[in-house]
């Protein structure tokens, strides 16, 4: 199973008969398993992975990382607050954290303005939420096991005399 996830998780292209080839099982069981892990929730959603840099202008996303400080819920914890959260369109991935923090946030918007209205306005004014620090994420190295720079792109410096 485990080699099945990691080939669909490298290339979510792949179809049934290419695992089957790759790992020497009957097309039938890989197509089995595949579905079944559809219908248990293990596979959530196929995607494909966009290097918004490439995008023209026109398109930008200003992406933050915002750690949030919060006073869990009698009888839900984080669950309840966790929740209200995800479910804003801006935000892409919420974790509960430890250290420092309680939750850290990923967010999307259109500009600067964007991002500091839906802190602003929308999640500092959760109840339960004590505190907010935004970072603005500059530039994406890697992310999700995937290099986003250019490797082949020569680094080294010109030497004038």
């Amino acid at each position: 199973m485990q080699e099945i996830l990691d080939l669909l998780q490298n290339d979510a292209r792949l179809t049934a008969e290419d695992i089957a080839t790759m790992t020497n099982k009957p097309v039938a069981e890989v197509q089995a398993l595949i579905t079944k892990l559809e219908q248990d929730g293990v596979i959530l959603k196929y995607t494909a992975v966009v290097n918004q840099d490439k995008i023209p202008s026109e398109h930008d996303v200003v992406r933050a990382v915002i750690e949030i400080q919060v006073t869990p819920e009698r009888e839900h914890g984080f669950d309840a607050l966790a929740e209200r959260i995800y479910r804003f369109p801006q935000v892409k991935s919420l974790h509960l954290m430890s250290g420092g923090y309680d939750l850290q946030v990923i967010i999307e918007g259109k500009t600067l303005k964007d991002v500091a209205f839906f802190v602003s306005e929308k999640l500092a004014t959760l109840n339960g939420v004590k505190s907010t620090k935004t970072h603005f994420v500059l530039k994406t190295y890697k992310e999700n096991d995937i290099v986003y720079v250019d490797s082949k792109k020569d680094r080294r410096e010109g030497v004038t005399a």
